[in-house]
C-alpha cells in the first residue's frame, strides 16, 4: 500500500468513529494508524491531534472530521 492509499485507509477508519460519536477513539485511530506506515509514521499531526483532543479543541464531530480530512 502506498502512502496515499494508507492515508485514505487511516481517514476512513477514523471517520467511522466520528460517525459513532466517539471523537477520542477517532483521534486515537488516526494517530495509531498513521504510525503503521513508514511514510506517515513521523507525521507531525500525530502529536498535534493528541494535544488538540486533550486541550478540548476536538470535542465535536465537525472539528474532528475537519482535522481528519485535512491530512495530506
Amino acid at each position: 500500500m502506498d502512502r496515499t492509499e494508507h492515508l485514505q485507509w487511516c481517514k476512513d477508519r477514523a471517520l467511522e468513529y466520528v460517525k459513532m460519536g466517539d471523537m477520542a477513539q477517532a483521534v486515537a485511530s488516526m494517530t495509531s494508524d498513521l504510525s503503521k506506515h513508514p511514510e506517515t509514521a513521523s507525521h507531525p499531526a500525530i502529536h498535534l491531534g493528541t494535544m488538540l483532543l486533550f486541550g478540548g479543541h476536538m470535542n465535536n464531530a465537525a472539528e474532528t472530521e475537519k482535522w481528519i480530512k485535512g491530512f495530506n
